[in-house]
């Protein structure tokens, strides 16, 4: 079985950071794309960041300038480090793997929550 499992998340003041990890292990021959989505109440999933297998990224308009994605492929793990964080980027935030097969793995989601 492959295993993604998110840390990292918790709770922040308006303006503050937080760093997120995301590990996948498990029986994947290889990652291809990962990336970074946010679902909050009421409201559909959407894509936070994405970072291909040669570091290729891409961000939502909402957070470029203020989060930044990166990998570590050696440890088949990727971050996201969030900086001057909103009241808007309160949500619960989850971890996807594509594999070379194109398969999909998702992390269970962990809460990121930003209030004063």
């Amino acid at each position: 079985q492959v295993q993604v499992v998110e840390s990292g998340g918790g709770l922040v003041q308006p303006g503050g950071s937080l760093r997120l990890s995301c590990a996948v292990s498990g029986s994947i021959f290889s990652i291809r794309d990962m990336g970074w989505y946010r679902q909050a109440p009421g409201k559909q999933r959407e894509v936070v960041a994405t970072i291909t297998s040669g570091g290729s990224t891409n961000y939502a308009d909402s957070v470029k300038g203020r989060f930044t994605i990166s990998r570590d492929n050696a440890k088949n793990t990727v971050y996201l480090q969030m900086n001057s964080l909103k009241s808007e980027d309160t949500a619960v935030y989850y971890c996807r793997a594509v594999s070379r097969n194109l398969a999909l793995y998702w992390g269970q989601g962990i809460q990121v929550t930003v209030s004063s």
